[in-house]
């Protein structure tokens, strides 16, 4: 059965999983580096690389990005440098389609002269001079000239990716927002989430079965998408096999949010979600005017945790779901009293397994906090359903709510831009979600499948909350 879309996928998995066993053994993953190594690249298989030698130099730092990796770099999103394969430099480059012709029109089209010609008339471009135009690819009669990007460039919307002095990519963390895109996308596994994996296991342990205190697990609502292998209620059982004293739903949050961010919207008139931190984040970074425009409302991670922690002062809560940009957020100055880690659905996987826990085997747990428009928070135009939902239900006099959905940084960009400008007098809402799909669609998912809208939009009907308010009234009245 295979769980993960790609291979490099499940690699990081191995390590996670290899290091979560040692953890829970009370072992330092570095002090056995050699049961871990093994494991991982086995003698006699084929080499992921050139060598097994640099397999295991790779595992070597994989290992660290699992304990939390550099920790002079403040970025959840880290590169393994000795595991990039330094592709190519970015840019326009002359293919072998090239058939040295006489009309040379690439050399016409370019009025700086990076255009140049060896021997058999074949073109060559020098970069030098070259100012990536593309005025040459666009004249090329075969289509010689390609556009070609690393995919870690390629994946970042943002500019934030480029080829460092040595070759290996580096990351910009004035430009990253985190979202993750990098790490799905390079085929080399080198872009890595870093990971809070073996500090959970050790909070868990040290509550002494939630005596000392208790650990609670916050699952975000794309978990309905994921785990196909098991029936969701299962997976919930398995996450309190691993110690957990309870598992809560951060669609309950949603739905908090949800009622807060229509009742600031009715007041201002015009407000941007702010449940993605990727897409806050590029507010602030890239268009700042918008800033006094973003819900001044926690996300439902962080509001969901505070509820916790105003009933739990000494609760520690991880949130589990498909964003590596939660991980960024959990270090804002607004945020981190009310959340202690996060994981990726990747990592929770590999936290099962560590304990050899049979997920299909186990008797089910069922959740029932949220409301359905809680729980579709998960999929692009959820927020927008929700709040939507949420004005009807306060039912203020004369207000009409006229939303705009933006999910992918392609498709957020312009609305964002008109916005800037003030073109945007026919909307008075923006929800934005980094990642195409929304947060199903997330870099930590084990699955980028197109049914994922389908499987949240089932799991939300499957809410007995009738309204958005009696969920919050519920949780209110039973502290959950």
């Amino acid at each position: 059965m295979r769980i993960f879309d790609t291979n490099v996928q499940e690699l990081k998995y191995k390590v996670l999983m290899e290091v979560a066993y040692q953890t829970w053994l009370g072992n330092d993953s570095f002090a056995v580096f050699n049961e871990i190594a093994n494991e991982i690249v086995k003698k006699g298989e084929p080499p992921m690389s050139c060598c097994i030698y640099k397999d295991r130099a790779i595992v070597a730092e994989r290992i660290r990005i699992a304990l939390g990796g550099n920790k002079d770099n403040p970025n959840v999103i880290q590169v393994i440098d000795i595991a990039c394969d330094e592709c190519p430099e970015a840019g326009h480059t002359v293919t072998d389609l090239c058939r040295g012709c006489v009309a040379h029109r690439c050399a016409d089209a370019c009025k700086l002269g990076a255009i140049y010609f060896d021997d058999e008339q074949m073109a060559h471009i020098d970069k030098s001079k070259c100012v990536e135009c593309g005025k040459c690819a666009d004249v090329c009669p075969y289509g010689a000239i390609a556009n070609f990007k690393r995919p870690c460039e390629r994946a970042c919307k943002f500019d934030a990716i480029s080829m460092a002095e040595g070759g290996e990519a580096q990351i910009d963390n004035d430009k990253c927002v985190a979202c993750g895109a990098c790490v799905y996308q390079c085929p080399f596994g080198a872009t890595l989430d870093t990971s809070s994996i073996v500090d959970v296991i050790r909070t868990i342990m040290g509550s002494e079965n939630n005596t000392k205190y208790k650990v609670y697990a916050m699952v975000a609502p794309a978990i309905a998408s994921q785990f196909t292998y098991a029936k969701l209620e299962q997976v919930v059982t398995a996450i309190k096999e691993l110690g957990f004293y309870m598992v809560t739903e951060a669609a309950l949050g949603a739905d908090m949010v949800a009622y807060d961010e229509a009742q600031e919207l009715i007041e201002k008139d015009f407000l941007t979600s702010s449940c993605c931190p990727a897409f806050v984040r590029y507010i602030k970074t890239r268009f700042p005017e918008l800033t006094d425009h973003i819900s001044h409302n926690l996300s439902p991670m962080a509001t969901l945790g505070k509820f916790i922690k105003e009933h739990d002062p000494d609760a520690k809560i991880v949130f589990i779901g498909p964003c590596t940009a939660k991980k960024a957020e959990i270090k804002q100055g607004h945020v981190k009293d009310y959340i202690d880690y996060v994981l990726t659905f990747e990592e929770l996987q590999a936290l099962i397994d560590s304990k050899d826990i049979i997920v299909e085997e186990l008797p089910e747990t069922s959740l029932d906090e949220a409301s359905y428009f809680g729980r579709i928070f998960a999929r692009s135009g959820g927020v927008t359903a929700a709040v939507e939902e949420a004005v009807k239900e306060l039912n203020p006099e004369g207000f009409v709510f006229n939303p705009i959905v933006c999910d992918g940084v392609d498709k957020c960009k312009p609305a964002l831009m008109r916005a800037s400008k003030g073109l945007m007098k026919d909307y008075n809402f923006i929800e934005g979600m980094i990642c195409s799909g929304g947060c199903i669609g997330g870099a930590g998912c084990l699955t980028h499948g197109p049914a994922n809208k389908k499987e949240v939009e089932e799991y939300g009907k499957e809410s007995s909350a009738e309204t958005i308010k009696s969920a919050i009234d519920r949780a209110e009245e039973q502290g959950l």
